[in-house]
């Protein structure tokens, strides 16, 4: 996480560096690597040592900075729900309390900036859902990938199989699709279009030569022995791989329900919000989300 040549993006936070607006990031995926070689200007790497309370009041010192010091974007992770529904399973109690605990946070992160009377936007989302697994009837690594051939690192929602010798990855193929029990088999370049993870999207020769896709229950258990009850990265046609959204602000509109759509196309709409211009080329649509504003 703290290798800035494994992003090929511009993150919210560097885009709002780099045209002089401070940045101010807790945990936030990424914001550990000096990416395009900045970072925020107050971070702390992630650790889950810091109690929810303390971490909170870190955020609030940061919104009664003058003017000159106080960062105009702030983003901050919550680890807890993500935590317990591995452990737990997506159902539990467990999970049912740590929902209530961040949703009592962002409720003290409201009420602080409503007492600063500054003209805060919050978007309030999640990155994934999370799915019960069956951990009792976890996959292995299947036979017919032989060690010595290809290079499979951990996985357990999706297995990806590198090859040291590319002759090895059609004879391996056809022997997986033959003998598949409980997942499906698949070459880079047949992945499903919608996922945009593939061989016309790998521009960095990521992706596995061949990769598995357990059939849910199931998931695979390679390299990680500790066992979850639940797990996320499936397809994100699945319901459970549904995320939240919310926000709210002098900038967005009140009392509106929208149509699912995907997570990327926050970027453009906090980008236009803050007022800062950008030339990437990015998966993201300002048009998806242009009808919250007021």
């Amino acid at each position: 996480v703290q290798d800035s040549s494994w992003y090929g993006g511009r993150p919210l936070w560097v885009l709002a560096e780099q045209q002089k607006m401070l940045s101010a990031v807790f945990y936030w995926v990424g914001s550990e690597a000096a990416i395009m070689g900045v970072k925020p200007t107050y971070t702390y790497n992630f650790t889950t040592y810091i109690p929810l309370e303390k971490r909170i009041e870190i955020v609030k010192s940061w919104f009664v900075e003058p003017d000159e010091t106080r960062p105009h974007l702030v983003m901050f992770y919550f680890y807890e729900v993500d935590d317990a529904a591995h452990h737990y399973g997506p159902e539990s109690k467990e999970v049912q309390d740590a929902v209530h605990r961040v949703d009592s946070a962002i409720g003290a992160l409201a009420k602080v900036v409503d007492e600063t009377g500054l003209p805060v936007n919050f978007f309030v989302l999640s990155d994934h859902g999370t799915v019960k697994v069956d951990s009792n009837k976890t996959l292995p690594l299947p036979e017919e990938v032989a060690s010595k051939k290809f290079l499979v690192p951990q996985g357990d929602a999706l297995l990806q199989i590198y090859a040291t010798n590319k002759n090895d990855i059609q004879p391996t193929y056809k022997a997986l699709r033959n003998n598949a029990n409980g997942f499906k088999v698949y070459l880079k370049n047949e992945l499903p279009h919608r996922w945009k993870f593939g061989t016309t999207d790998d521009r960095y020769n990521r992706i596995g030569d061949i990769i598995l896709i357990p059939e849910l229950p199931r998931s695979f258990l390679h390299v990680k022995k500790t066992k979850e009850l639940g797990k996320h990265g499936f397809d994100p046609a699945l319901p459970e791989m549904m995320a939240s959204f919310y926000a709210w602000g002098p900038a967005i509109k009140t009392g509106e329900k929208i149509k699912p759509f995907d997570n990327v196309n926050v970027y453009p709409i906090i980008a236009k919000i803050l007022g800062l211009k950008y030339d990437d080329k990015i998966d993201g649509k300002e048009a998806v989300l242009k009808n919250i504003l007021r």
